[in-house]
C-alpha cells in the first residue's frame, strides 16, 4: 500500500520490451534507498513494482505484458522520469490516501490553464470508470494522491499548487501527455458491497445505499 505522497522523482536509466514483458532499471534519485531490500515494493509513475535488482541507488523491476497493456509504461523510454514512492510503513503519516499501486487505466491531458498561483489540469475521464470519480473525491495520477475540482461529461479537473508541480513529473506534462490512473480504493469497495447486497441475497450486514449517504460516503 502507498499513500500517494511522492518522495522523488527518478529517471528510467534503461527498458527492455520484449514478447514476454519488461525489464526496467531505474535510477532512484534522492529517494532514500538504505532500507530498500530485494523483494521490496516500489510505485514507479503509480504502478507497484517489485525489486528484483539493486546496485547503488539504482533498481530494476520486471513489467508484466498485463501492466505493460494496462499502463503508460508500453510508451516510455530511456530517460524519462517517473514518480516514486516506497510502500507504506505501519508508523508512516498518512498524508494522501490509501493507494494500492494497481493502476486502472491510462487518461490524458485535455487541457492546462494557469489560474493564480495554481496550475489546472483537465484530463479525459474513461467512460468505464466515470462512476467512480466524484467532485472533492480523491485519485491517483502517475501515483499522486490528488482532488478531483470539477467534472464535465467526459473530463475532470486537476488543481495543483506549485509544491506538487516542482516535486512531481506534473511539471513535464502537455496537452496530449499519457497518464497512469487509479481511483479511490474505498469506491470500489462500496460498489461491491452494494452490488452484493441488492442481489438476491439478504442484505444481513444493515447496510444500504441511504445509510451510506448519510455517513458522508457517497
Amino acid at each position: 500500500m502507498f499513500t500517494g505522497i511522492i518522495e522523488a522523482v527518478g529517471t528510467i536509466k534503461s527498458l527492455q520490451i520484449t514478447a514476454n514483458g519488461a525489464r526496467l532499471s531505474i535510477a532512484a534519485g534522492n529517494l532514500n534507498m538504505s532500507d530498500v531490500k530485494l523483494g521490496d515494493s516500489i510505485a514507479t509513475n503509480g504502478i507497484c513494482l517489485t525489486v528484483v535488482e539493486l546496485s547503488g541507488s539504482n533498481y530494476s523491476v520486471d513489467v508484466s505484458n498485463e501492466t505493460l497493456q494496462r499502463t503508460c509504461f508500453g510508451n516510455y523510454q530511456q530517460g524519462q522520469q517517473v514518480n516514486l514512492e516506497k510502500a507504506m510503513l505501519p508508523t508512516t503519516r498518512f498524508g494522501g490516501h490509501m493507494v494500492s499501486g494497481h493502476v486502472d487505466a491510462k487518461s490524458k491531458i485535455m487541457a492546462i490553464n494557469n489560474n493564480g498561483n495554481s496550475i489546472e489540469f483537465w484530463l479525459a475521464m474513461p467512460s468505464e470508470f466515470s462512476h467512480y470519480i466524484s467532485e472533492k473525491g480523491s485519485i491517483t495520477i502517475d501515483g499522486i494522491s490528488l482532488t478531483v475540482n470539477a467534472l464535465s461529461d467526459d473530463q475532470f479537473r486537476l488543481t495543483i499548487v506549485p509544491h506538487t508541480l516542482a516535486q512531481t513529473v506534473m511539471s513535464n506534462y502537455q496537452v496530449g501527455t499519457e497518464v497512469n490512473l487509479e481511483v479511490d480504493l474505498i469506491t470500489r469497495y462500496l460498489e461491491r458491497l452494494l452490488t452484493k447486497t441488492s442481489d438476491k441475497e439478504s442484505n444481513s450486514t444493515g447496510v444500504t445505499e441511504e445509510l451510506l449517504k448519510k455517513s458522508g460516503f457517497m
